[in-house]
């Protein structure tokens, strides 16, 4: 039988949910956060399922567990979980959780204005800005991002050729740009993305491997991260995130951007030390930058850092009961 009580903390980072999982940890094995990631999937993929589905959840729903860290020096380790699955990284989640616990006194770093997060795509430093007990931003810096194939090009049904860039953030991001098949999200609504992000990720992922070079677990073009002009004249640019069977992210998306900044860094459109404001479908924003530039198996990579904020919307005690018929969760796609 599998059951249990999730006691959690809801919310928000730009508009987009985080629930943090604060009781019934799974005990995980391994030695370092990806380790631990696998085993969770391979024993524990029932706990994300009822978390992040319906009836206790949505198609957007994102959350996170901490654990102790995995390394001598860090804080906290920390595993995804989403309806798309389990995350190698994610940093609309990172700031979430780490606002979460930080303010419910969940969390007690060694320096109080610093995270050092075990992640299972490895060391994310998270800087805090505080107001007493309130955090008000988080600024990450984030695993080393790089572009990963350029101008690809591929057919998609009904609307026809585009090229598109493969960028990693955390995650492998399919970037589409304004092109003679695709004006801009400024000229499509959310119906129009969720039919052709799909398709595009499944055409992408037959055509190329996309396999992080020093860690296979990170593999698979997962997001489809479209571009157009930001609402706001205080933007640099703008994004609509696709991730899972049919979700939007309503934030500017961590990884989505650090992978952005890579792209754009590679392609000599954004260079080292400037802030680069990334906005979402709805129009919240995180300032983003690189900080330095590095190397990841001999390829050319950057550090990103990204930076928002995150709100607390309710706590919640989740009941999971495998007498319950929808104890596992469903999707209505």
């Amino acid at each position: 039988m599998n059951r249990g009580t999730f006691f959690c903390i809801d919310g928000h980072t730009c508009g987009n949910p985080v629930r943090l999982v604060t009781s019934a940890h799974p005990p995980l094995r391994g030695q370092s956060m990806s380790a631990k990631r696998q085993h969770f999937l391979q024993h524990y993929d029932w706990i994300r399922q009822a978390l992040m589905f319906e009836p206790r959840g949505h198609d957007m729903m994102s959350g996170a567990f901490l654990y102790p860290p995995t390394t001598a020096d860090g804080d906290a380790g920390i595993l995804f979980i989403e309806t798309s699955g389990c995350l190698p990284m994610c940093g609309h989640g990172t700031i979430g959780a780490l606002t979460f616990a930080l303010e419910n006194g969940l969390l007690t770093p060694q320096d109080p204005h610093r995270v050092r997060l075990d992640t299972p795509a490895g060391r994310v430093d998270a800087h805090v800005r505080r107001s007493g007990d309130k955090v008000d931003a988080i600024k990450l810096y984030n695993v080393p991002a790089f572009l990963a194939f350029e101008q690809l090009t591929i057919e998609v049904p009904e609307l026809g050729a585009l090229s598109v860039d493969i960028s990693f953030g955390g995650n492998f991001y399919i970037i589409v740009e304004p092109q003679a098949n695709f004006a801009g999200i400024e000229h499509c609504n959310a119906s129009f993305l969720l039919r052709y992000s799909p398709l595009i990720r499944d055409i992408v992922n037959a055509q190329v491997e996309c396999i992080h070079p020093q860690d296979p677990t990170m593999r698979g073009a997962s997001h489809v991260l479209w571009t157009g002009q930001p609402k706001h004249a205080s933007s640099d640019a703008a994004n609509a995130v696709f991730y899972g069977d049919k979700a939007i992210d309503r934030s500017p998306c961590g990884t989505g951007t650090s992978a952005r900044m890579a792209q754009l860094y590679a392609q000599g459109r954004l260079p080292i030390g400037q802030a680069f404001v990334h906005e979402s479908y709805i129009g919240s924003q995180f300032i983003g930058c690189i900080e330095a530039v590095t190397e990841i198996a001999g390829r050319t990579a950057i550090i990103p850092s990204i930076e928002g904020w995150a709100r607390v919307t309710g706590h919640n005690s989740i009941v999971v009961d495998d007498d319950d018929p929808y104890a596992f969760g469903f999707q209505v796609l």
